[in-house]
């Protein structure tokens, strides 16, 4: 991609920085004025930049659900390099067992399955995720057909469980169903209607729960 055409007048070695900060950046709250003072630009120079990414699909911005809770929510969005392989290009992650080691290796699978949710439910709801300023919090959320969110969180573990701050945003929002994506080979209750999800069957439950 020719990133100059699209108006990201920064010299090269500032780019690759940028670029680099994006993909430390995975899978987090995006921070603006950090990214900007560490390139020297300012933070509606790097907002505009971030934009363009997403503009041409490299980049995904999940933006915040918000709910009419008496509760302080966080507003700014979760950003996402969507290509996995470029993520690991950019943290120099050259195999599968250098995945295994890095500090990086859940952000990874979840931006991998952020994507896949994301492609399978376009057209049919939007993604959001969740998160309080006391800690609760839900990866990702969609509505269903009756406009009922439902929960999803995404752990790498053989053994998924979720967090007290899960089942506090579970109830907060009112949540009819939930499930861990994780990735082994079985689906169980963890209960409240929340199940433990391998990846190999996400198609065919992300669409049944978005039809419910």
């Amino acid at each position: 991609m020719d990133i100059p055409q699209l108006g990201v007048r920064i010299p090269s070695a500032q780019l690759r920085r940028f670029w680099t900060m994006l993909a430390h950046s995975h899978g987090q709250l995006w921070n603006g004025s950090k990214i900007a003072g560490s390139l020297g630009l300012s933070a509606p120079n790097v907002r505009h930049y971030l934009d363009l990414l997403e503009d041409t699909f490299v980049v995904r911005q999940v933006q915040p659900f918000h709910a009419n809770l008496k509760k302080r929510l966080i507003k700014s969005p979760k950003v996402y390099v969507r290509d996995s392989g470029l993520v690991h290009a950019l943290l120099r992650i050259r195999s599968l067992d250098d995945l295994q080691g890095h500090p990086s290796l859940g952000a990874s699978w979840e931006g991998f399955v952020m994507e896949q949710i994301a492609g399978l439910l376009a057209g049919i709801s939007d993604i959001f995720f969740f998160r309080t300023s006391a800690g609760a919090e839900i990866d990702l959320l969609f509505l269903d057909s009756r406009n009922r969110p439902v929960a999803i969180e995404v752990k790498y573990s053989l053994s998924p469980g979720v967090t007290k701050g899960f089942w506090s945003a579970y109830e907060d929002l009112s949540c009819q169903a939930g499930f861990v994506i994780y990735p082994g080979d079985e689906m169980f209750p963890l209960g409240r209607n929340v199940f433990a999800l391998p990846i190999r069957d996400l198609e065919k439950e992300m669409i049944r729960a978005a039809q419910a």
